[in-house]
C-alpha cells in the first residue's frame, strides 16, 4: 500500500525563491509545428485494466515513442535548446549554434534529448552519467553525437561533476533540476512537457477526475499540473508518485521547504533523484493535492502488469499506474489520467 500525504500548502504553495512553472504550451506548439518529427504521442483507452483496479476509466497518455527518442524527454532539452537557436536569428539553423557546448547529467532520457537537441542546431553535448546508469543508455546516447563521460555513483555526483565541467571549460549547463540562481533554462525544458499535456487534455473528452503523474525531481509533474489546473481548475486531483528510496518532493512538502533526501539505488532510475527541482517543488506545492512513494517491489509489479497487457515500459515509466496497482484507494466512478513516460529498456 503507497506511503500518502496529503498535501497542506494545496492553493496557497511554499512561496519558494523560484518561478512558477509555465502552463501554456502555445510557444512550444509553434516551434513543433516547424519539426518534420514531431507528431502527437496517443492517448490510449485501457479499460480491461481499469475495470480490474475498480475505476471507470483509465488512460494512459503513451510516450513511448516520441519523436523517436522513447521518452516525454524528447520534448523537455531539445525544445530549450530550439528556443536558444531561434533567438539567435539564423537561416541555417542546422548551423545556428555552431562552436556551443550543452553540458548535463542524466540518468539516460535528458540526456537523448540534449544530444538531439545539439546535433540538430550544430552544437556538441557532453553528457555525464552516474556508474549506475545501464550501459543501454550510453550506447545511445553515443549513437545521438554525444559525449559520454561517467563520473560519480549518484545522479547528485554526476550533476556535481557537469556542473564543475560547465564552470571550467565554459560551457552550457542545461539540467532538467532547478536550484537557486540556477532556473531559466530549466523553464524552459519544463515549457516543452506542456506539450503532451496539451495533447492530452484534448485528447481526452471529458475532464479526468484523478491524474497520476510519476517524478523524480519533477518537472513532467509539475507542468503537467499547471497545465491541468489551467484547463480544468480545481476538478482533477493530482497525485504524484515517487519511489520511497528517492521521497525528494514528499518529504520537502512534509517540511515546508526544500529537503535533500537520501536512500539506496532505485530499480525506478529516471525517478531516482534525492533533491527537488525547486521549480517542480514551487508548482506542486500549489497544484498537487497528493503525494505518495511506492516501494522496489510495488514498481517492478506494475510494470510487470502493463508489460502483460501489451504495454512494456520500465519500472520508472509505469510508476504513477503502479501505485494504482499497489492499491491507491481511488472511487469506482474516478476517471483516471496517467502517464506511461518510457519505453523498455534496450526499446
Amino acid at each position: 500500500m503507497p506511503n500518502l500525504l496529503q498535501n497542506p500548502w494545496r492553493g496557497q504553495g511554499l512561496a519558494l525563491d523560484a518561478p512558477m512553472p509555465l502552463d501554456s504550451a502555445d510557444g512550444v506548439a509553434r516551434l513543433l509545428a516547424q519539426c518534420p518529427a514531431h507528431v502527437p504521442t496517443p492517448l490510449r483507452d485501457v479499460p480491461a485494466l481499469a475495470g480490474d483496479l475498480g475505476v471507470a476509466r483509465l488512460v494512459l497518455k503513451d510516450e513511448r515513442a516520441r519523436m523517436g527518442l522513447g521518452s516525454f524527454k524528447a520534448l523537455g532539452a531539445a525544445h530549450a535548446i530550439a528556443r536558444e537557436a531561434a533567438a539567435t536569428g539564423a537561416q541555417d539553423w542546422g548551423r545556428a549554434l555552431s562552436g556551443r557546448v550543452y553540458v548535463t547529467a542524466s540518468a539516460g532520457n535528458h540526456g537523448l534529448s540534449v544530444a538531439a537537441g545539439a546535433r540538430l542546431f550544430g552544437a556538441r553535448a557532453v553528457i555525464y552519467l552516474a556508474e549506475t546508469v545501464p550501459a543501454a543508455f550510453a550506447n545511445r546516447l553515443a549513437a545521438k553525437g554525444a559525449e559520454v563521460v561517467r563520473a560519480g555513483a549518484s545522479y547528485e555526483e554526476s550533476m556535481d561533476a557537469a556542473e564543475a565541467a560547465a564552470e571550467t571549460q565554459g560551457w552550457t549547463l542545461l539540467s532538467d533540476s532547478s536550484w537557486r540562481g540556477y532556473t531559466e533554462l530549466p523553464l524552459r525544458v519544463m515549457e516543452g512537457y506542456l506539450q503532451l499535456a496539451e495533447e492530452a487534455a484534448s485528447q481526452i473528452g471529458p475532464a479526468p477526475s484523478h491524474i497520476l503523474l510519476q517524478a523524480g525531481v519533477g518537472g513532467l509533474a509539475a507542468a503537467v499540473a499547471a497545465h491541468a489546473r489551467r484547463v480544468w481548475g480545481d476538478g482533477p486531483q493530482v497525485i504524484v508518485v515517487e519511489p520511497d528510496a528517492a521521497p525528494a518532493l514528499i518529504e520537502s512538502i512534509r517540511a515546508g521547504a526544500m529537503v535533500d533526501t537520501r536512500g539506496p539505488a532505485s530499480c525506478m532510475g529516471r525517478l531516482d533523484c534525492k533533491t527537488a527541482s525547486l521549480i517542480a517543488l514551487n508548482g506542486l506545492a500549489r497544484d498537487a493535492d497528493l503525494f505518495l512513494t511506492i516501494t522496489e517491489d510495488e514498481a517492478r509489479r506494475g510494470a510487470a502488469e502493463l508489460a502483460a497487457r501489451g504495454l512494456a515500459t520500465t519500472p520508472s515509466g509505469g510508476a504513477g499506474v503502479a501505485a494504482l496497482i499497489a492499491g491507491l484507494d481511488l472511487p469506482p466512478q474516478a476517471q483516471v489520467l496517467a502517464f506511461l513516460t518510457e519505453g523498455p529498456e534496450g526499446g
